[in-house]
């Protein structure tokens, strides 16, 4: 059974609520997620026999409270989130995109009659969503996006395409972002509407055992009660990504510690001339250096909850987490992928696994780039965007 990585007792600081949530969470990972991973990584596919099991863990909607939701704390829906992705990105993009991406704006901007209806169906794994923002031109710039909404009668008509839409193609409800009348607006809308269509895109070489959809809108037609009545402008988009960065800012390092512990645990066998490769002075080095950079990233991680429980947590510091983790999780991925040497290309190890995952993590809900432009702005006081 996996224990974690914890050098500085993080451990000793948490409730016994929030290591009951982590516990079976990670006894999910080891004892249902990682047996089928492998498999669907190699195939292409996410596993959805597991929705059902997250979903009776308190996993979709995690970090939310109201209509019978988990209202997981902030450190017990991190701890969770770090679970998940210790057992793949996929699983726990999966969450991220059922509850911070599609329940959260649903709870903080949608009516009463859209939360009664789409909540329970979401958080129970009988409705999945995807979040449709990315477009083929505008990804680290959505306020450029073209996908359109026009009035028609009492609803709206969109029209426009969606790129690298997670969960995509099992989607039932996909939340569009669209411009009316120049403003940025969000519709609900069922993915079994006349004009949308979703094609799985192939060719994955990261994030295989997730489902990633191009989207089309050909005059979809919604009704004026799948508009989103609090969703307006770019701050309410950038508001349901900060709360997916939050996740992901704990997702990564269930990522690294995965790496690490396999790295550690065939340091400790792998002879080499003569000696254990753990013998080796360059070996106990990146050891050391991998370890330090996992716990500069758990400290940083359980003060973000903090501020975030509190209420007093701004963006840039969601920015600064993320940017850091990731980037760091898929350093300390690419360290161990070699040190495992030639068996460390192959999925026999979890490493180079976690290392093509987190190729992409690096890269989605706001680049290391982007969000290097965002701590700088708040620095300085200047936008370096335009």
């Amino acid at each position: 059974m996996y224990t974690g990585i914890d050098y500085y007792d993080t451990e000793s600081d948490l409730t016994a609520d929030q290591k009951r949530i982590r516990d079976q969470v990670r006894a999910f990972v080891d004892r249902e997620a990682l047996p089928l991973v492998r498999e669907h990584y190699r195939a292409g596919t996410f596993p959805v026999e597991l929705v059902p099991r997250m979903a009776e863990l308190g996993l979709l909607g995690a970090g939310l409270a109201g209509h019978g939701l988990p209202g997981m704390d902030s450190i017990a829906y991190g701890l969770a989130m770090q679970e998940l992705e210790r057992g793949d990105s996929g699983l726990r993009s999966f969450a991220s995109v059922q509850g911070a991406l599609v329940m959260y704006p649903i709870l903080a901007f949608g009516s009463t009659a859209q939360q009664k209806r789409w909540l329970p169906l979401l958080a129970s794994g009988r409705a999945i969503g995807c979040f449709a923002l990315t477009e083929p031109g505008y990804g680290s710039d959505p306020g450029g996006m073209q996908t359109r909404a026009e009035r028609d009668g009492d609803g709206y008509l969109l029209t426009g395409a969606k790129m690298w839409i997670t969960n995509g193609t099992i989607a039932d409800l996909a939340l569009v972002w669209a411009k009316l009348d120049g403003t940025i607006r969000g519709f609900l809308v069922e993915c079994g509407s006349p004009g949308y269509t979703s094609r799985e895109i192939t060719g994955k070489l990261s994030h295989r055992a997730s489902d990633t959809a191009e989207i089309t809108l050909d005059r979809v037609r919604v009704s004026r009660d799948g508009l989103l009545p609090g969703a307006s402008g770019l701050k309410s988009v950038l508001d349901c990504l900060d709360q997916a960065r939050y996740g992901i800012a704990w997702g990564v390092l269930g990522a690294a510690q995965a790496c690490f512990a396999e790295v550690l645990e065939h340091a400790g066998r792998r002879q080499i001339f003569g000696r254990p490769l753990a013998a080796r002075q360059l070996t106990q080095l990146k050891l050391a250096e991998m370890l330090t950079e996992i716990t500069k990233g758990q400290l940083l991680t359980l003060q973000l909850a903090r501020l975030r429980e509190s209420g007093r947590l701004r963006p840039e510091q969601v920015s600064l987490a993320k940017r850091n983790n990731a980037r760091m999780a898929l350093e300390v991925a690419r360290t161990a992928r070699g040190m495992l040497g030639a068996s460390g290309i192959t999925d026999w190890h979890q490493t180079m696994r976690h290392l093509c995952n987190l190729e992409t993590v690096d890269t989605y809900e706001g680049t290391y780039e982007v969000h290097t432009l965002v701590m700088g702005r708040d620095l300085t006081g200047i936008d370096a965007f335009s």
